[in-house]
């Protein structure tokens, strides 16, 4: 297997009794990649993880790391560690001994031990919090001692059971950052599960987007965001806007298509139906364009202002099809207000159609 299979998770499926948990999924992850897990509760992120790490075994299929075959392996003995997600950290033992936990069956020395635990604590920039307990730490804190205790076993694959849920939004953004920074530094092979659509898009190299055991869709943030491949994916990654699009006919590898008493041309994609949806993110709509001949304009009514700081969500109401329209809060940018009457529109080439 090469580098791009350096995890290779091959038809593998988890049944708990008569529900499927995980059906028959099949993904390869590189070497030094961030991968990321993403979906709603329920959907199985957290249990293919979990057959990663061994806590769980799959009713079929293999699991493989660097060439070896670990689908039997016990948890200890797989070059995995897991960070979970309320961290797990003892409260009656110290940092220092904490971190150290996991590598008393090495058989080091005490030097080498210390080295260690200076090396994880240095990682994770805590140097001086060895005599602290996890009552006088931060949760910020007590995340980066579970990570120290995680990485100081140097483990070829680091797992992150949504690591960030127990921390407040600030923190939350603050941690983003500094774990991708931490990975890309370490160049550690991480998979990474998460509900949080922000989370993966911010740090992740490619993105699986799981729903009821599937995968719906793998990709860049960028494609994820940008290109979903369905519906689900749409709806589940940022904010949408549906547009129901009625066919009225083909020729020449294109369609003729109406949407709110208007009618337009796209691309035939060898749809099978006779109705189809669109899909139109909040920040490609404009309020009160400039006259161009390439936007689908409509008239419509300001419902409501959602101020948000670095951006402001208009809610406009169209012939009673709401629209959703989001713009960065920039100076002296134009604010419209409650109730105005406006145009707004929309470039062709930024819907994505189903």
């Amino acid at each position: 297997m090469s580098d791009k299979e350096f995890i290779k998770i091959k038809n593998v499926s988890k049944n708990f009794e008569d529900v499927v948990a995980v059906d028959n999924i099949n993904v390869d992850i590189a070497r030094g990649e961030f991968f990321s897990l993403l979906g709603p509760s329920g959907c199985g992120k957290t249990t293919l993880l979990r057959i990663l790490a061994g806590f769980e075994y799959p009713s079929s299929g293999s699991v493989f790391i660097d060439n070896l075959d670990v689908t039997d392996i016990t948890p200890n003995l797989r070059p995995t560690n897991m960070v979970f997600q309320n961290y797990a950290i003892f409260p009656h033992i110290n940092v220092k001994r904490n971190i150290e936990f996991g590598l008393r069956k090495e058989k080091l020395s005490k030097d080498e031990l210390n080295e260690r635990v200076q090396n994880a604590l240095k990682m994770v920039q805590l140097e001086g919090y060895e005599d602290r307990f996890s009552n006088q730490l931060s949760g910020g804190q007590r995340q980066r001692i579970a990570l120290a205790r995680a990485l100081v076993k140097q483990p070829k694959v680091l797992l992150l059971d949504e690591p960030l849920g127990a921390l407040d939004k600030k923190l939350r953004e603050e941690m983003k950052i500094w774990i991708k920074e931490l990975q890309k530094k370490l160049k550690i092979t991480t998979v990474y599960v998460t509900h949080d659509q922000s989370e993966a898009l911010t740090m992740s190299d490619r993105i699986a987007v799981m729903d009821k055991g599937k995968i719906s869709q793998i990709g860049t943030s960028t494609d994820i965001y940008e290109r979903p491949k369905n519906k689900f994916v749409a709806d589940f990654i940022g904010i949408s806007n549906f547009l129901p699009l009625k066919i009225i006919s083909s020729q020449n590898s294109h369609l003729k298509v109406s949407f709110n008493n208007k009618e337009f041309i796209i691309p035939d994609m060898n749809y099978n139906s006779d109705t189809l949806t669109a899909v139109l993110r909040p920040e490609h709509i404009i309020i009160n364009p400039e006259i161009n001949n390439n936007l689908l304009t409509f008239e419509g009514v300001v419902e409501i202002i959602s101020y948000q700081g670095s951006l402001i969500r208009y809610i406009i109401n169209s012939n009673n099809i709401k629209f959703i329209s989001e713009f960065a809060n920039l100076p002296k940018s134009k604010q419209f207000k409650s109730d105005e009457k406006i145009q707004f529109g929309f470039d062709l080439n930024n819907l994505v159609v189903f």
